[in-house]
Parts: C-alpha cells; sequence; structure tokens
C-alpha cells in the first residue's frame, strides 16, 4: 500500500514539473516577441489614418518661441545694370568671323568678331586723298616762301598757302582718327574690321550670326558683356507686405540649388511705382555673386521685420518633407492621426524646427512623422 502511495505521488510531481516547465517556455516566447505590428485604416480621405497600436508613436507639444516677423518672398537674379556693357561697331557690315559666343568669358581688348564694311573703304579713300592734299600744300607752301624771300610774292600770297597747308593737315589728322575709331589699321589697309571686348566679364547676350548684318551704332547691339561678381535679385513685393521692407536692410537669399549656402543682400532700391496689375513693387537686392548665382535664376528672399512674434516650435523628426511641402501629424484621439501641412522657419537649436503657419504653440503632434507616415503607407 505504501508502494502505491509514494508512486502516486511521484507521478503527481511528474506532472506538475511538466505543467511550470511549459508556462515557463510559454512566457518567454512572449518575451521574445516583438511588439505587434500596427495596423492601419485610412479614414476620411488620405490625410486621416487609424493604428492599431498608437503608443508606438510618441506625442510632443509645440513649445512658444519668439522671433523675428519674417516675409518671403520670390525673386529672379538679373545683371547688374552699372556692370553690363554694350558691345558696339561704328562701322556698318557683313560678319565674316565670329570669334566669341554667348555664355563665354572674354578679357578686354579680346577679338569678338570682324566685319567685311564699305564704311572702312571710303575712310581709307579720304585717308588717302588728304594725305596727297597735304603733300601738295606742303610743296605749295615751301615754294612761296622761297618766292616771298626773294620779293616774287605778296606777303597775302604766302598767307594763302600757309592756310592751305593748314587745312590739308587738318585734313589728314581727321581722316587718320576716323580710321582708328572704326578699328582699322593705317599700315594694313583692309575692307575687314575687327572688333574687340571693351571690358572684361561674361557674353551674356548675343544678336549676331554668320553672315548677319551690322548697322553702325544701331540696336539691338552685337553682344552685351556683364560683370557677374555683383548680380542683382528683383524682388516682387506685395502692397500690404511694403512697411516690412527698408532701404539699406539685409535680406537672407535662398537658393534652391545650394540650400547649405545661404547668402546676403543689401536693399538698393525699392520702385516707387506699383505693379498695377498684381499690386506688388520691385524690391532690387545687390548681392555678392560667389560663383553659384546664374541669370534668371529663382531665389526665395526673406526681409526680417522690427517686431517680434510667437511662433510654435516642434522636433525636426515631427516634420514630414515630401513634394516640396512640409507636414505633421497631430492626434485626433483614440487611434486617429491627421496630417497637416505646415510652413516651416529657421532650425532654432539642433533637432528643434520653427513652424510659421498650420500649428500653434500648445499643439500636439507625432514625433516621428516619417515612421508614421512609413507605416501608413501614404
Amino acid at each position: 500500500m505504501s508502494r502505491m502511495l509514494m508512486e502516486a505521488g511521484i507521478a503527481f510531481s511528474l506532472i506538475v514539473l511538466l505543467a511550470d516547465c511549459d508556462q515557463n517556455a510559454k512566457a518567454k516566447a512572449r518575451i521574445d516577441e516583438p511588439p505587434p505590428t500596427p495596423e492601419v485604416e485610412h479614414k476620411l480621405g488620405s490625410s486621416w489614418v487609424e493604428v492599431s497600436h498608437p503608443e508606438q508613436f510618441p506625442i510632443a507639444t509645440a513649445t512658444r518661441h519668439a522671433a523675428a516677423s519674417e516675409l518671403n518672398v520670390t525673386g529672379v537674379v538679373s545683371a547688374d545694370v552699372a556692370r553690363s556693357v554694350p558691345v558696339i561697331s561704328l562701322a556698318s557690315g557683313r560678319v565674316v568671323e565670329i570669334d566669341a559666343r554667348l555664355g563665354d568669358e572674354v578679357k578686354k581688348d579680346q577679338l569678338l568678331f570682324k566685319l567685311r564694311s564699305t564704311d572702312i573703304a571710303q575712310a581709307f579713300s579720304d585717308y588717302r586723298k588728304a594725305v596727297v592734299n597735304e603733300q601738295l600744300a606742303k610743296a605749295q607752301l615751301d615754294r612761296a616762301k622761297a618766292l616771298y624771300e626773294r620779293g616774287a610774292i605778296a606777303a597775302k600770297d604766302l598767307e594763302l598757302a600757309q592756310n592751305g597747308e593748314n587745312n590739308a593737315t587738318v585734313d589728314l589728322d581727321t581722316t587718320t582718327e576716323h580710321l582708328r575709331v572704326l578699328g582699322s589699321d593705317l599700315n594694313h589697309p583692309t575692307g575687314i574690321v575687327g572688333i574687340y571686348a571693351p571690358v572684361s566679364g561674361i557674353i551674356t547676350d548675343q544678336q549676331i550670326t554668320l553672315s548677319a548684318g551690322v548697322q553702325a551704332l544701331s540696336t539691338p547691339n552685337p553682344f552685351t558683356i556683364s560683370d557677374l561678381s555683383h548680380v542683382w535679385i528683383i524682388c516682387d513685393v506685395y502692397e500690404n507686405d511694403m512697411p516690412q521692407v527698408h532701404l539699406n536692410e539685409y535680406a537672407d537669399i535662398h537658393l534652391v540649388a545650394y540650400p547649405n549656402r545661404p547668402l546676403r543682400g543689401k536693399i538698393g532700391n525699392i520702385a516707387p511705382i506699383l505693379d498695377p496689375a498684381i499690386r506688388t513693387a520691385k524690391v532690387r537686392l545687390e548681392v555678392e555673386n560667389p560663383g553659384i548665382l546664374r541669370l534668371g535664376m529663382f531665389v526665395t528672399a526673406t526681409f526680417h521685420g522690427l517686431t517680434t512674434e510667437m511662433r510654435a516650435m516642434v522636433p525636426a523628426s515631427a516634420v514630414l518633407h515630401l513634394h516640396d511641402r512640409a507636414w505633421v501629424y497631430v492626434p485626433q484621439g483614440g487611434h486617429a492621426f491627421r496630417r497637416v501641412e505646415v510652413v516651416t522657419g529657421q532650425i532654432v537649436t539642433p533637432g528643434r524646427q520653427e513652424i510659421l503657419s498650420g500649428i500653434r504653440p500648445g499643439d500636439r503632434v507625432v514625433t516621428n512623422a516619417l515612421e508614421l507616415q512609413n507605416t501608413a503607407g501614404l
């Protein structure tokens, strides 16, 4: 009897031990399991989502940040008019050679193009006649002096010969200068004249092609050379924003192509006339070009006001940049979140993003918007 009781006790102990082992294994399996993947349900359009485990997306509260008022406008890079020099031709003719092209960098006195000009031929004709006439007048003057010394002619005859020599000399000097102005070489008479760069810079406009005709002192000019070391940025500022723009103050300039290279420009002029169609005034910024600004490039200029504003500030990770726009996710209670578009400002401190509009201080946002976005698959 005692043996049967002993065997029964052993069997019971084995059952209890096996049960404990099974419970421990299940507990360990629960610990090793990854957190449940939140299930997503889209609601009220693509900007609303519901997740099964909202606790996986921490929430942060937007804080208050005092900053100077700002005005953001768009602008276009233009050449400084005072640094743009037209290339003109004083001779009319046909282009027979082009030695520079639009966009080329040229040096002062560099050959740009050549003309075959009838003006040069006429100028050489006048020059040769002036040389012959001056030689004849000089010979007549020498003869008159010799005769006057012998008493063969009166003083008035000598004066007439002297006057003829003076007039011939003036004509010779005039025709010589005319040829030099036209760009011709007296020692190498030819109907071809070269046009040279008056200054160093970049060719920003070209109005001629090979075999084209050029009219003397006419517009459009064959070339325009601009010094792009300093450029203008022309901005359009709406009428109701004009109080935030003041002469001789500075604006921050942001480039789409170079977002990490902000520039500063001085307000050099505010146009006194508004565009009657769109009610904007032209504001000119004068900027030193580090070599990255190109004519026609679009930029964003930020004017800083004199008053301060209270703005929201959130963790930088709370801002989602998508399709050139910025968004944050705002909890809507329960398991729902709504995507809200915002306008971002500057990075105030490492990891903190300024929000200009879209949310206010005290609003709650998802700390990691990108993670929620990837989970939602929007």
